[in-house]
């Protein structure tokens, strides 16, 4: 009994780790055969675990949705991811989610053993975040579950999508991740009729139901989904934009930069162009500093004044007085 107790838990588990699963790769995940699968399954079932099964040399099975809430089974680290994220999301940045994420975590914690119950506290109680600059954008809760959801099962998503100066469109994508960037929520997905990659500020996006037809995974963006949005969104709200000549491989210069900081193009294995920007020519400036690198800057030609009116405050900055010449020199 024991046995079969703890082949139903891993079993369990293993239906929770994904959304499908083949018969016969069960059987060979827990070293039984597919007839003790079937019965184990029904045995979750007796106990209220809404497992479905779909039959043909595809078929498999699948933990649905039922109507009560089943046990998840959680390791020593997952439960105390849970309780920091539940933590973290009690402070906001998904509407509505405080009040709910409050009360999930006083019955986890209520579970916990006293070890993990430690570590969670330990966290709680010696870390403090920075405030936000200023107040970004709620998401609804829904909203992200949605995507997240259709992310997971790589299925078609048609929603509607307002852009930052309130134009409004219906967008057909292929949804790959979820990036959260600060306050800010973004999906990354295969436009469908633009035939490319785009991002979506989850805020701005109404999901229509239901989804669509699956699709083949596609190779992603270059660099992965948290380089792509940091690249697009940064771009899209610079005030100013520059392409700077910089004397070194794209590969150190690649080094010394965040994604967010710009793309670099490689010319030779000796030169570069950096196209960055920022909002203000100060901070464009720095990151050029920042480089040690010999560069060139053409444009735009604010930037090109302000490197230069730099260039001169520096200058002035080590004219130091001499004052009298020594008497070591007039000998």
């Amino acid at each position: 009994m024991l046995e079969t107790s703890a082949r139903l838990l891993r079993l369990l588990s293993l239906l929770q780790a994904r959304r499908d699963w083949p018969g016969a790769a069960l059987a060979e995940r827990l070293h039984v055969s597919e007839r003790t699968v079937r019965r184990d399954v029904e045995r979750l079932r007796d106990l209220g675990y809404p497992v479905n099964a779909t039959r043909g040399t595809d078929g498999g099975y699948r933990l649905g949705a039922g109507t009560v809430m089943p046990p998840l089974l959680l390791d020593d680290d997952e439960a105390v991811a849970v309780a920091v994220g539940l933590r973290t999301s009690a402070g906001g940045g998904v509407a509505g989610i405080e009040e709910t994420s409050v009360r999930a975590l006083a019955k986890l914690e209520q579970v916990l053993p006293s070890r993990l119950r430690y570590r969670v506290n330990a966290l709680q109680t010696y870390t403090e975040p920075v405030p936000a600059d200023r107040p970004g954008p709620t998401v609804d809760p829904g909203v992200l579950t949605a995507l997240a959801a259709a992310c997971r099962d790589q299925e078609r998503l048609r929603f509607d999508y307002r852009t930052h100066d309130g134009s409004a469109s219906v967008r057909i994508v292929e949804p790959y991740r979820l990036v959260s960037w600060g306050r800010r929520w973004y999906l990354v997905a295969w436009d469908v009729d633009r035939q490319d990659w785009r991002t979506f500020r989850a805020d701005r996006v109404e999901p229509r139901t239901p989804t669509g037809p699956r699709f083949p995974p596609r190779d992603p963006p270059e660099g992965g989904a948290a380089a792509y949005v940091a690249q697009g969104v940064s771009a899209a709200a610079w005030r100013y934009r520059s392409r700077v000549l910089v004397h070194a491989s794209a590969e150190v210069v690649t080094e010394r930069i965040n994604p967010a900081v710009g793309v670099v193009e490689a010319l030779d294995g000796h030169t570069c162009v950096l196209h960055t920007g920022a909002d203000s020519l100060n901070t464009i400036a720095v990151y050029l500093g920042l480089l040690d690198l010999d560069f060139e800057v053409t444009e735009p030609p604010e930037l090109v004044d302000h490197m230069r009116r730099l260039t001169a405050r520096y200058a002035r900055s080590t004219a130091a007085d001499d004052g009298p010449p020594s008497p070591a020199s007039t000998a």
